[in-house]
C-alpha cells in the first residue's frame, strides 16, 4: 500500500488529485492539508510514503514544509507540486529534501509517474526540469548572490506578507524572536527595501502569497 498526503490550499485541487491517485491500485490518500502547518502535523500523524506539497502553501511554504517533514520523517518522499517554473526554486526544494518536482500544468502527464517513482525511493524530474537544473549548474555564480534570498529568509518574508507578528513567526518556525528579526533585516538588506511594505510587494510579485 502506498500512503499519500496531499497539501494544497485549494480544495478542488486536492479533490481532483485524490480521485486520480486513488484510482491507482494499492494507493491511498491518507490525509489532506490546506496550509503548511497542517501539512506537517498531518504528515507526523499519518506517516505517508509520499507527500505531495504545493510550494505556495499559506503559513509555511513548500520549502519549509519539506524541510520539517524530512527532519521528522526521513523515509517520507516529497513531491513539490507548483505552477512556478523556476531553476532557483527547484534548487531550493532539492536542498530542503524534495526528490520530485511537477508543474501543475503537467500534472495529467507526469503526476502518476512521479508518485510511482518516489514510492520506489527514486527521484523524478521531467526533461524540462532536468534541463533547467543543468543550465543553473552551468551558469552558477553568474548572478549576484546578494539579490537572492535563502529559503529561510523567503519563509520569513512570506509570513510577514501574510500579516504574522514576530512572536507568531517565532512560534511557527521554532526560532527566537531575535533570529526572526535578523532574517527580516537580512532579507530587507538583500532586496534593497526599507519597509515592511517593500517586503510585502516582493512577496506578491514573486507569488509567495496571493495578492
Amino acid at each position: 500500500m502506498t500512503r499519500i498526503l496531499i497539501a494544497d490550499d485549494h480544495e478542488v485541487v486536492r479533490s481532483g488529485m485524490r480521485a486520480i491517485l486513488e484510482a491507482q491500485e494499492g494507493w491511498e490518500v491518507v490525509a489532506e492539508a490546506g496550509d503548511g502547518k497542517d501539512a506537517i502535523a498531518k504528515a507526523v500523524q499519518t506517516e505517508p510514503n509520499v507527500a505531495i506539497i504545493d510550494y505556495s502553501l499559506p503559513v509555511m511554504n513548500g520549502i519549509e514544509v519539506t524541510r520539517q517533514i524530512k527532519s521528522k520523517l526521513p523515509n517520507t518522499e516529497i513531491l513539490i507540486f507548483t505552477m512556478h517554473d523556476s531553476a532557483i526554486l527547484i534548487a531550493e526544494v532539492l536542498e530542503a529534501g524534495a526528490r520530485a518536482y511537477v508543474l501543475k500544468s503537467e500534472a495529467n502527464q507526469y503526476l502518476i509517474a512521479a508518485v510511482q517513482s518516489l514510492a520506489e525511493h527514486k527521484p523524478f524530474f521531467t526533461s524540462n526540469i532536468s534541463q533547467q537544473l543543468l543550465n543553473a549548474l552551468m551558469t552558477e555564480g553568474g548572478g549576484d548572490p546578494k539579490k537572492v534570498l535563502t529559503s529561510r529568509e523567503l519563509i520569513v518574508v512570506q509570513l510577514i506578507a501574510e500579516g504574522h507578528s514576530n512572536r507568531e513567526m517565532a512560534e511557527l518556525l521554532n526560532l527566537s524572536i531575535k533570529t526572526i528579526e535578523t532574517r527580516r533585516a537580512e532579507a530587507m538588506r538583500k532586496l534593497g527595501v526599507k519597509s515592511i511594505a517593500g517586503l510585502v510587494r516582493y512577496a506578491i510579485r514573486n507569488r509567495l502569497v496571493e495578492p
